[in-house]
């Protein structure tokens, strides 16, 4: 048993250092397993191909991230269910950002694999994936916040550009920004800018609602 585990493990760090280097497309199986010191047979008793050991090297810390997202969608609607529309306390938000800050740079050779090298690879369109999500929850948080305001309901594609650069946001941050206190300070003005520009689309009703 500690042979195998031995084994996978080494599997999986040379299959990093060939992935961060050529990129999913171009990574050799063969030279993986030349690096790891092991054959292509025992890379097969582990991985049942070149997909299966990409999304071994990145899936758990992006579903950690997925989750933190969702669960924290699940608190704001709750919140807006509740009669909430306009927050005035936002911790919950840069709380959330913090999470997923500390989990990318605990883990980031695995997000630089996702966002930088998984081209041809299953991985390659899982961002879409984020962006449906972070979809979804605006939808909703449109529909809610202009029932309860009565005002006009913003539109969809304005909801899909704004679900598209929150997901860009962080892949510039991967790409980018070398360390996490670098990505604190960059995230706290774009969290910022997030916030007042949801609002800045409701401001005349926020503001009428405020003076109540």
């Amino acid at each position: 048993m500690k042979d195998e585990k031995e084994t996978g493990k080494k599997l999986q760090d040379a299959a990093k250092k060939e992935f961060l280097e050529k990129g999913f497309q171009k990574a050799s199986l063969r030279n993986i397993c030349k690096n790891a010191g092991v054959t292509t047979g025992a890379l097969y008793f582990f991985f049942r191909d070149k997909d299966e050991l990409f999304e071994s090297l990145v899936m758990e810390p992006v579903e950690e991230v997925r989750n933190l997202m969702v669960e924290h969608y699940r608190s704001e609607l709750e919140m807006i269910d509740n009669g909430e529309t306009v927050k005035e306390d936002f911790s919950d938000d840069a709380e959330c950002t913090g999470k997923i800050i500390e989990k990318i740079y605990q883990h980031k050779e695995a997000f630089e694999l996702l966002l930088m090298k998984a081209q041809g690879s299953k991985l390659e369109g899982v961002l879409d994936g984020f962006v449906e999500i972070t979809e979804q929850h605006y939808r909703h948080l449109a529909d809610e916040t202009s029932r309860q305001l009565k005002t006009r309901r913003i539109g969809d594609k304005m909801i899909h550009w704004m679900s598209h650069m929150q997901i860009d946001t962080f892949v510039y941050m991967v790409e980018h920004i070398e360390t996490a206190e670098e990505a604190f300070e960059y995230m706290e003005t774009v969290v910022s800018y997030m916030i007042n520009g949801w609002y800045g689309m409701f401001q005349d009703v926020v503001s009428e609602h405020e003076k109540q």
